[in-house]
Order: structure tokens, then sequence, then C-alpha cells
């Protein structure tokens, strides 16, 4: 998953919601894979790169027979089609989407260089050092599984995708609301101080069995099903992706209308000078989105709309974490003493 882009995430995935496409029904590619499969048993042994991406004949029957027809349809003025829900990539060494492939690797390079980033200038002891780090590792895992699914598209590497790309998110809005609420361990003198931090306590802990058990029961119900639930899983991470990117843009809210404490201790109407910086970043994800909107057939059969999807989230991905380390840098994180 990526800086925070939660409405992309959500949206890109409407390019796996359709499992059939006009393609891959047209009686000439159903011909075309039949008569290929039938020859399956003469078929040589694959080149190393497609033994170890574990294609097999019928795929290769496939790829060829999609790419025969899309040929066909250049040539003679036709519109491209989809096969199988996507559109007609050359593969390289085994990678169905090589660009995908290669962008969702420097995404997770952008999250690798950001947990380098807080370890180095955020301080051990800010409370929220461990939540970044921890979001940063999720994210990074999810830009892996991204790498594998786009490079084999199959049951399983498409729900360790999913489910990757879910706990991000889902994490994402989980240090948002600790962050915004200062939910996390304070120190405390006195006993009106001693009784808000039982009290914070108590909505850490609520909001952490939340988000726990809505995850695990998220994965539960889309895993016992006999079929994916595209439509439930869009909307799920869309839920969490809007409720994430409000909270960030309550954030950068002008001074005369602060509805929350941005620093435990500043003021109500202290405002950092960076603050609209969270409003930047949720506008230039939302506008990445556009590129799913408007989805197109691939350049030269390489580059698609999704693929430059991933290649705007890592750049982005790198700003987000510049702000993180500015915001966790900021005087309102200090206590009187200090």
């Amino acid at each position: 998953m990526r800086p925070l882009a939660w409405w992309t995430c959500v949206l890109a995935l409407l390019a796996t919601i359709v499992v059939a496409s006009s393609g891959d029904r047209s009686s000439d590619f159903q011909n075309c894979l039949s008569r290929c499969v039938d020859l399956c048993r003469s078929w040589t042994a694959p080149s190393l790169d497609l033994r170890l991406t574990r294609w097999t004949c019928a795929d290769d029957c496939k790829y060829n027979c999609m790419h025969m027809l899309t040929d066909n349809a250049v040539r003679l003025g036709k519109p491209i089609l989809q096969y199988y829900g996507k559109w007609p990539f050359w593969q390289f060494l085994g990678m169905q989407e090589p660009a995908s492939v290669a962008f969702s690797l420097w995404n997770m390079w952008s999250h690798l260089q950001g947990a380098r980033q807080i370890r180095r200038k955020i301080p051990f002891t800010h409370p929220m050092r461990s939540y970044y780090l921890t979001w940063a590792y999720v994210s990074i895992n999810a830009w892996i599984w991204s790498a594998v699914f786009h490079t084999r598209d199959l049951p399983r590497t498409e729900k360790l995708d999913y489910f990757s790309a879910a706990l991000a998110i889902m994490y994402a809005l989980y240090l948002t609301v600790i962050r915004m609420l200062h939910l996390y361990p304070r120190e405390t003198d006195g006993n009106t101080q001693k009784a808000t931090a039982n009290s914070r306590s108590t909505m850490y802990i609520t909001w952490s069995t939340l988000c726990v058990t809505a995850y695990i029961a998220h994965v539960t119900y889309l895993s016992i099903l006999p079929r994916f639930d595209y439509a439930y899983n869009m909307a799920f991470n869309l839920a969490l992706g809007i409720a994430h990117n409000l909270l960030w843009l309550l954030y950068c809210l002008p001074r005369p209308v602060s509805l929350f404490r941005r620093f435990p201790y500043a003021s109500k109407t202290y405002r950092p000078v960076y603050a609209y910086k969270a409003g930047l970043f949720v506008a230039l994800t939302t506008a990445a989105t556009a590129l799913e909107l408007f989805d197109f057939p691939p350049v030269g059969r390489i580059l698609d709309a999704h693929a430059l999807w991933h290649l705007c989230t890592a750049p982005i991905a790198k700003l987000w974490y510049n702000f993180l380390v500015e915001d966790a840098l900021d005087e309102g994180w200090r206590t009187p003493q200090q």
C-alpha cells in the first residue's frame, strides 16, 4: 500500500472486479485456446523464469492466444479487448505486468527509506515513533505482495495482496486516531491527570480491540466465501480510507475552526505552519485516483493507468514521511519542563 492513498488504493481494485471479459469470452479466443491446450502434451520444458513464476502450458496458451488476437485487432483497427479482467501485457521474465511490478518495488523502497528516516530523525522516546515504524513495515509488506501479485495473478497471491493492503489501510487509520486523540501512553502527575490517563487507556484498549476484531472478521469473511467478494472488499477499504483522509483534513483546518488539540502540550488554536501539507497529500493521492477512472489499454502493452498510479504513489510516500517527521519534531510535543 503507500502514502495514505486510501481512496486510490481502494478504487484501484476496480480493475480486478471483472473476472471475465469480452476478450476471453469471444469464440476466436476460446477456439484458439482449445486448440492450443490440446497440444500441451507435447509442450517443451519452459524457460527458468517461467518455471520460477509457475507458468503452466494452459497459461502459456492463454497468453499467446491473447496477444495473437490483440495483434489482429491492432492491424484491423479494432478496439483492444480485456482478457480475464485485464488488459493484454507483454510478460517479462515471467512477470505478467512488469511495469506494475517495478513501480510496486519502488513504493516498497520509498517506505523502506521512510522507516530509516523515522529511526534516524524521530527520538526514541517520542510516543508515535513505534506506530510510524510499524506502519512503515506494514506498508513494505503490502508493496511486496503487490509486486508478487502483479508478477503472477493467482488466487493465493491475489488474497495476500488484498489482505496486506487492507492491513496497511487499517493500521494507518488506527495510528491516526491514536495520534489525533492522543491515546498513546503519557507521563502523568496528579490525581486529575491520572484519571485522564485511565480514560485514555480505556479508549486505547477499546479502539485497538475494535480494529483487530474488524480486520480479523474482514479476512475471515473473504477467506470462507466460495468466491471472492470484490464489492465488499472495495467498500471496506473505501470506508477506512475516507475516515483516514477526513481526520488529516481536520488536522489542517485553519486556526479559528480547529476542532481538536493537535499537540499534547500546545493550545487548541496552535496550528503549525506546515499543517497544510496534510491536506496537500490527501489532494495529491486523490488526484492520482483519476488515473484509475481514465482507464486505457496499455501503451506498448506495458504501461497502463494502474501502473501509472503505482508510479505516482512512490514519490508521494517520500513527501508523507517528511511530513510525519516534521510533525513529530514540533515543539508542541515537548512537556513544559522541556
